[in-house]
């Protein structure tokens, strides 16, 4: 994987409230700051600390597929998918394919969903996830580098570092847990078809859910 030479460091955790379907990020000209990142181009790297406060980076899984998940635990799209279990189930099948999943966490201190390390920790360890690792980055550096506007915003970059689809988990925006059954998974599609080694019928989708709250 060959990411481009940011320096992204970041700890902590945040929120979001209302769903926002013009997915305008939180926080005072947090909106103008975002990256408008391409599929087809190198995925910025970083580096970012998990719950234990070990600093990871994408660098670290070159020559892997990687998925990034922004996430906020109070919202009710995030809710949807976790609740259901099906957030879990898609990365489980994620990672039965080998796939590196990072769950990342931009919000600000002070807003909806912000979590201490601490709290953290024991938030991801009651939600039985198959991620890799949940990233905290309250100062919103990765987030803002990815253009993260929504919870849940995914990101799917391929062995080479290359991103090749952003974007919603799904085609049902809605907070109804029953909308699931019917979706398609953009996500798991991606990732067949990269497996496939077919290009992304999809690369990219509207991100649905709550705003990022940036501090």
């Amino acid at each position: 994987m060959k990411p481009l030479s940011i320096a992204l460091v970041a700890a902590g955790l945040a929120g979001a409230s209302a769903l926002s379907w013009a997915l305008v990020a939180g926080g005072p000209g947090a909106a103008s700051t975002l990256a408008d990142l391409q599929v087809g181009k190198a995925a910025p790297g970083f580096r970012a600390a998990d719950v234990n406060g070990r600093l990871v980076g994408l660098a670290d899984f070159r020559g892997k597929t990687v998925v990034l998940e922004w996430s906020n635990p109070d919202c009710p799209t995030v809710k949807k998918h976790y609740e259901s279990g099906n957030m879990q189930k898609t990365q489980a099948a994620a990672a039965a394919q080998g796939v590196v999943w990072l769950t990342i966490n931009s919000s600000g201190e002070g807003n909806q969903g912000y979590m201490t390390p601490a709290q953290a920790k024991a938030f991801t360890a009651r939600q039985q996830s198959r991620r890799t690792a949940y990233l905290l980055d309250p100062k919103g550096t990765v987030g803002r580098a990815y253009g993260a506007r929504a919870t849940p915003h995914m990101f799917v970059i391929n062995p080479a570092g290359t991103l090749v689809y952003n974007g919603g988990i799904d085609d049902k925006p809605t907070t109804d847990p029953a909308d699931i059954a019917g979706a398609r998974n953009h996500v798991l599609a991606a990732l067949a078809e990269l497996k496939a080694g077919k290009p992304v019928s999809v690369p990219t989708s509207r991100a649905y859910g709550c705003a990022v709250k940036y501090g």
